[in-house]
């Protein structure tokens, strides 16, 4: 069972808000004392914060949904509804936080860095915060909405200033455990590391960690063997440390050989962007500072390797160091060498500020509506598509049971400037409309003839304009009432075109159908004008 993982996909969501409350305070004599309900509770966040005690990943690798907890409804006499409790999550330090496309979204580094993975909804309104001079009494609240829900990748990657880096079994967890404090797993055969390990070395006034990572072999770039899975633990780093077996057993190995495959393997490692420097730019792991570590030297084959290769490495232009992690022989001047590039790249750290983008204002636009319409079309039909913060927003805290709710809403969307933009576009009473994306609300559209507020007459929780869009027909019906007013006008000329021809006076006929009694000339019975 694995016992260190880090890299996990999340899936978290914040919690939903509460519905507000619909209520009216009703006391002893004073049935109708006005709307007092009260409003939703805000839903929880979800927040990942960085603690000292976590240093892996694998609680979210066997539970990789977490759900923020609901706000609670609004209740009358003005009470209003709890808020949900923020969910914090605990993540190493080191922790990159990106998005399922590889946008890094924050980077974690420092006991107690957090960062908002997502927001929990807010709280509907209830009828109490809603009425106002003109609404004094509403039969309707607003619905809470739901947090955010997203899926994020979170991957850890060790904060080290040095790291060992080389092929398996070359003594790389021996070497750390030597120099600190850390017990890694050590034994005979290859790959014995499977996760990174840490120690903390003291080397005079100095105090930096170093990281063992699992070893490298050729082709690690294309998956061989471990390939480069932990190399983002090392991107942290300020210096790479190559440690060579000089006691190989092999006959196809040595020590510049391993080097050069090294070389090799980290040169194909592309530096991820979340970690740069102080200048903005990211070093690539080659071109960091080097340190050639020859290890086993306490091995009669291993000193004779190392005295052999060393002049060539120096040539090269490294500084190398004979080692034994079994007799702790060269460990002292190997750590203070190490401590010296530390110190180096904390003073340069010190000395260059970070670089921090200049934050650009921009106001709003004195044209900006908020919203946008798109004209599309399906199945041969108009469709307008309305999309922005607020209408959806709307649309989402609207009980569509609720008839004076609906109204409520048709008039912040035109106060918005919905309806005059689909006039506008060409729009026509009864296209579709859609307000917000794939999964937004659809609606036949009819233009709003008068402001909702005036119209109060009707009981509570309805609207005379809704019920009149109940029983408007549809344009089926519409198209099929005009055909029958027109053959009715048609049939209507027709004949009294042939009472005119047949010498009946046009006047009397509207009279003869109001069945008054016409004599043969038009004049009727017992008319003494």
């Amino acid at each position: 069972m694995a016992t260190f993982v880090d890299r996990v996909v999340l899936h978290v969501s914040g919690g939903t808000g509460g519905h507000g409350c619909v209520s009216v305070k009703r006391e002893k004599f004073k049935p109708l004392g006005g709307p007092d309900g009260g409003n939703g509770g805000n839903g929880g966040d979800v927040i990942l914060r960085v603690d000292g005690q976590t240093t892996t990943l694998l609680d979210y690798h066997h539970a990789p949904h977490r759900h923020a907890t609901n706000g609670g409804p609004g209740m009358g006499d003005w009470r209003g509804g709890k808020n949900g409790e923020t969910l914090v999550l605990s993540v190493p330090d080191g922790t990159v936080v990106k998005s399922k496309d590889g946008t890094v979204l924050a980077d974690l580094v420092g006991i107690g860095a957090e960062y908002l993975a997502a927001a929990g909804g807010i709280g509907g309104l209830g009828n109490a915060a809603l009425s106002s001079q003109k609404r004094r009494a509403p039969g309707f609240a607003l619905l809470g909405i739901e947090g955010d829900s997203r899926d994020i990748v979170l991957e850890l990657k060790s904060i080290a200033d040095i790291a060992l880096v080389g092929f398996p079994s070359a003594g790389k967890s021996s070497l750390i455990a030597a120099m600190s404090a850390a017990r890694p797993k050590i034994a005979d055969y290859p790959f014995t590391t499977l996760v990174p390990n840490l120690g903390v070395v003291q080397a005079g006034d100095v105090r930096f960690t170093i990281a063992d990572v699992p070893g490298l072999i050729e082709g690690a770039s294309e998956g061989r063997g471990l390939g480069h899975n932990f190399l983002r633990h090392v991107e942290r780093c300020a210096a790479l440390v190559h440690v060579l077996d000089c006691g190989t057993l092999e006959s196809d190995r040595d020590p510049l050989s391993d080097l050069a495959i090294i070389e090799n393997e980290l040169e194909k490692y592309a530096v991820d962007m979340s970690y740069a420097g102080t200048d903005g730019e990211v070093v690539p792991l080659n071109e960091r500072p080097k340190l050639v570590v020859l290890n086993k030297v306490d091995l009669p084959d291993g000193r004779d390797m190392a005295e052999f290769v060393r002049p060539d490495l120096e040539a090269r232009g490294y500084r190398v160091f004979e080692v034994s992690a079994t007799s702790h022989e060269g460990l002292r001047a190997l750590s203070f060498a190490m401590a010296e590039i530390v110190h180096a790249a904390r003073d340069a750290a010190k000395a260059a500020p970070p670089k921090v983008a200049a934050p650009v204002l921009r106001p709003r636009a004195v044209n900006e509506t908020g919203f946008t319409i798109r004209r599309e079309e399906k199945n041969l039909e108009p469709l307008f598509r309305v999309q922005g913060e607020k209408p959806e927003r709307w649309v989402k805290q609207t009980d569509f049971n609720n008839e004076e709710a609906i109204g409520y809403l048709a008039d912040r969307l035109a106060k918005l400037g919905i309806e005059t933009e689909l006039y506008k576009m060409g729009a026509k009473p009864g296209d579709t409309v859609v307000i917000g994306g794939e999964d937004g609300v659809v609606f036949d559209w009819e233009p709003t003839i008068m402001a909702g507020a005036e119209l109060l007459a009707t009981p509570r929780g309805t609207d005379i304009r809704i019920a009149d869009i109940g029983e408007r027909p549809t344009r089926s019906q519409k198209r099929e009432e005009q055909i029958e007013r027109r053959e009715a006008k048609a049939a209507a000329r027709a004949e009294l075109e042939a009472e005119r021809k047949a010498g009946i006076w046009t006047e009397s006929v509207s009279r003869r159908r109001a069945g008054r009694p016409v004599t043969e000339h038009g004049l009727e019975d017992g008319n003494d004008d």
